[in-house]
Formats: structure tokens, sequence, C-alpha cells
């Protein structure tokens, strides 16, 4: 009987310790981990475009103080609300993912102003930067996809049986996506 008992721990040891999944579960961690870095990089490039875009501005639009007010305000919300990867949750992407919305709801509303200014969209720093701008915004979403294929292979690796099991036990937690923004199932209104 006590051969039987030290056959079967063997047994489920010799499986634990090959092939659980641990090594796996790590790198697939990381993986998160590095992706998020990305976007967060991504996100910086935007921030740090956004004083040229606005001084470049303030020289032909300056009666326009509360559009680029809110720019700067919406930039200086944007950056300082700052996630570390091992902190990544539901809740912290969210106000994250606010945040940013909330800085891109304001360079929308800078870009809709500038159309006004024939000479400012001719200038070729505004040019210059306005590509950059949207370049950045495309980065961002291919980061952000990358962030979400990196999540979902993790999760799903953490949630197949039997490493389900020892995910818990060596705290492998369900990471979170981004999420489109509200109401972006819906297609806007266009009238001519």
């Amino acid at each position: 009987m006590k051969t039987l008992k030290h056959l079967l721990l063997i047994a489920f040891a010799i499986p634990f310790f090959t092939s659980c999944g641990y090594n796996t579960m790590v790198e697939k961690s990381e993986m998160v981990d590095a992706s998020w870095a990305q976007v967060e990089n991504v996100y910086q490039r935007r921030a740090d475009l956004i004083p040229n875009l606005v001084n470049t501005v303030k020289g032909y639009a300056a009666h326009e103080q509360e559009t680029l007010t809110g720019v700067i305000e919406a930039r200086s919300k944007a950056t300082s609300v700052n996630i570390n990867a091992d902190n990544l949750n539901e809740a912290t992407l969210a106000q994250f993912q606010q945040a940013q919305d909330g800085l891109t709801s304001a360079l929308s509303k800078l870009m809709v102003v500038m159309e006004r200014y024939p000479d400012l969209k001719a200038n070729q720093n505004f040019m210059d930067l306005q590509a950059q701008l949207e370049g950045t915004e495309n980065r961002i979403a291919v980061e952000r996809k990358k962030f979400n294929d990196a999540t979902r292979d993790y999760n799903a690796y953490i949630k197949k049986f039997p490493r389900v099991i020892y995910a818990s036990w060596f705290d492998f937690e369900k990471k979170p996506y981004f999420q489109a923004e509200a109401g972006s199932e819906k297609a806007p209104k266009v009238e001519f």
C-alpha cells in the first residue's frame, strides 16, 4: 500500500514539474507585459507630439485658446495616468483608456478647428506634425491589437485544464483587454 502511494505521488509529481506549463505561463505573461510597454510607448509618442502641435497652432489661431487649453489639459490628464504592467486590471485599464479617449477627443476638436485656417493647413511644420500624429494613431491601433492578441493567448493558456489549477497556485490571473470606445459600434451619421 505504501509503495502504491509513492508511485501515485511520483506519477503526479513528474508531470507537474515537467509539463505544468509554469515556464510557458511566465513567458506568455511577459509577452503581455512587453506588449503593454509598447502600447504605453506609442501613447507617449503621441503625447510628446502635442506640445509642438499646440505651439504651431498658437501662432495662427490665437483666439482658439479654449480649444488649445482643452488639448493641453487632456494631454496632462492622459500622461498622469501611468499603469505598471504588474497592476494591470480591468479598473486601471479603464482609467487609462478613459484618459486617452479624452485626449483623442480633444485632438479631434483641434483638427476640426484647424480646418478654418488655410494658412495653418499649408504650414509645413503643421503638416509634418499632423502626419506624425496620424502615423502615431495608426501605431496605437496596431500596438493595442498586439496587446489584445498577447492577452488572449495568455488568458486562454492559463484557463485550459490542467494549467488552470497550476495558474491559480502560482497567482497567474486573467489580464484585461482594451475595449472599443463606447458608441463606436454605431457608424457616424454623415449629412451633406
